[in-house]
């Protein structure tokens, strides 16, 4: 008797609750919701996705300066003692001996020049790379989270 009640009183909460789901604009709100916590979701990925690769790329920029920098430095010191050679080599009438160290500074000079510009841009590339990287893989996850939000409102709910 006490079971045979229990069910009674539990088919009669469901019938008279169900109406109630199925009232117009319910799913509708239901739906909403779902799709505003999607579409968060899918924010957040993205901004953590985007911080990490410009924090990456950061990194990179920075490391690239530093040995830009130390290149620089490097070549002026090498050129600066090469002009205080060709400067104590025209002083003594050596003309094309000065010359030629001056030529000498200079093409060094160029050269650490051009190898702190290839490596910065190597360094460039990978970080351009890795934000890449990350902007495909946001890309990759809002698009799942929008399947997740399609398959809901097509299928799920017979619209």
């Amino acid at each position: 008797m006490k079971r045979t009640l229990m069910m009674g009183l539990a088919v009669l909460t469901i019938g008279s609750a169900a109406p109630l789901f199925a009232a117009d604009g319910y799913f509708d709100w239901l739906g909403n919701r779902i799709d505003r916590r999607l579409d968060a979701r899918g924010d957040r990925f993205n901004d953590r996705l985007d911080g990490r690769g410009d924090r990456i790329n950061d990194r990179l920029d920075a490391r690239g300066d530093r040995i830009d920098e130390r290149l620089d430095a490097r070549g002026d010191r090498i050129n600066d003692r090469l002009d205080n050679r060709a400067e104590k080599a025209q002083a003594e009438g050596k003309s094309k001996l000065a010359e030629r160290l001056d030529r000498r500074g200079d093409r060094i000079d160029a050269r650490l020049d051009r190898r702190g510009d290839s490596i910065e841009n190597h360094l460039d590339r990978r970080g351009n790379r890795f934000e890449r990287y990350y902007d495909r893989a946001g890309d990759r996850i809002n698009n799942r989270l929008d399947r997740r939000d399609w398959q809901r409102r097509h299928y799920r709910f017979g619209r």
